[in-house]
């Protein structure tokens, strides 16, 4: 009986310790052959059209091979040392130790998304690494305004698209470097030197918002893009005076002005006594200089005389209606040379008297007070004339 239980103790005892001997040597043997990934491949951000990479570290690969493919439809692209795919951009190689690389060159937006680094294992292993194409802007033309013209005091909506990726944003500014002038309430007006968006929008249009935007796209990736859009105000002349009665010494040059504010483009001209258009020459000097809706108008009288004297109109008109300025011309009498300055007394002696006189005949006529001023100053150049 000792002897039965002495050999079957041993017997498992012998059992034991080839189990032990047998479960150590699969796990030894499954360590050496089991591959796996030494670490994450890292995600990539690359601009359009240049070169990237994709990095898959395995550990004790072994027998294993290693294969990458479009995590997106499964597309299988290289095979251990091997391009599968067609795509002459795709290479793939191998550092002789631990690493795969995945490359991609001439990068297009159709390159975006996942890639699978696998291996072949009983129970395959894989890791997933993304690349993102970063692409410049770019002006959608047929989503983008063009150059527009508009009625003043009508609304005007200036729109501008763009594509790239981020998505681009959008920049106004004013061509000529003035604010943008935005509306925002009934009368309020605000000035910023940039508007950001898409769309902007003008409220009751003011000829003073006329003028050429640039639409601006920028993502942060070079270069940033723009596109040129003109806005045209419509409005019909006006016309400002700054002097409308005006007198000179007889014999010298005499200069009248005016300042037209108009769009579209004016047709500008003089007339004089409300019938005779005058003409460059000679003895009229007529000048405009032009700076967006703003003409400024220019006539010179040579050697001025008793026939200049009279009412003279500038004129501008254009497709929307018609404006005039009225001057009216007079003359000065000046002392005859080497005169004393005694006469000089006298006579500034009877202008003042004639100013009273005429102060005193027509005062309290407030509603006749131009034809007041034109008066007195007629008879005092009569009485002055006379004095000297």
């Amino acid at each position: 009986m000792k002897e039965l239980i002495k050999f079957l103790w041993a017997f498992c005892t012998l059992l034991l310790t080839d189990s032990t001997l047998a479960y150590q040597e699969w796990s030894v043997a499954r360590m050496i052959e089991d591959p796996d990934f030494g670490q994450p491949i890292q995600n990539a951000t690359v601009p359009l059209g240049r070169e990237v990479v994709l990095s898959c570290v395995v550990d004790h690969l072994g027998k294993y091979k290693v294969g990458w493919l479009r995590a997106e439809d499964q597309t299988i692209l290289t095979l251990h040392n091997k391009v599968v795919t067609h795509n002459s951009r795709i290479s793939v190689t191998h550092d002789n130790h631990r690493t795969w690389n995945l490359h991609i060159k001439q990068v297009k937006e159709a390159d975006r998304g996942c890639y699978m680094c696998q291996i072949n294992t009983n129970i395959m292993k894989k890791q997933v690494g993304c690349v993102d194409v970063h692409v410049p802007p770019d002006i959608l033309y047929d989503e983008t305004s063009v150059d527009q013209a508009v009625q003043e005091g009508e609304n005007a909506t200036l729109v501008c698209r763009a594509t790239g990726h981020p998505p681009p944003r959008i920049t106004w500014r004013r061509e000529d470097g003035d604010p943008i002038l935005i509306r925002k309430g009934h009368r309020e007006i605000t000035k910023v030197d940039t508007y950001n968006g898409s769309l902007m929008h003008f409220w009751r249009l003011d000829r003073r918002q006329m003028g050429a935007f640039l639409c601006i796209a920028s993502n942060d990736v070079p270069p940033a893009v723009s596109k040129r859009i003109i806005l045209n105000v419509n409005f019909s002349p006006v016309v400002k005076v700054p002097n409308q009665l005006l007198g000179a010494p007889l014999g010298t040059d005499v200069q009248l002005e005016c300042y037209v504010e108009a769009f579209p483009n004016t047709i500008n001209y003089w007339i004089k006594n409300r019938g005779e258009m005058l003409l460059n020459g000679p003895k009229y000097v007529i000048t405009e200089s032009k700076a967006t809706y703003k003409v400024y108008m220019s006539l010179v009288i040579r050697k001025f005389s008793h026939s200049d004297i009279g009412t003279y109109n500038c004129v501008s008109t254009n497709s929307l209606g018609r404006a005039e300025g009225t001057l009216r011309l007079y003359g000065l009498a000046e002392p005859p040379r080497g005169q004393s300055s005694r006469s000089n007394s006298a006579a500034d002696a009877v202008e003042g008297e004639m100013r009273a006189s005429c102060a005193s005949s027509w005062g309290g006529l407030p509603l006749l007070v131009v034809l007041f001023l034109l008066v007195c100053r007629t008879n005092h150049m009569v009485w002055l004339a006379s004095a000297r």
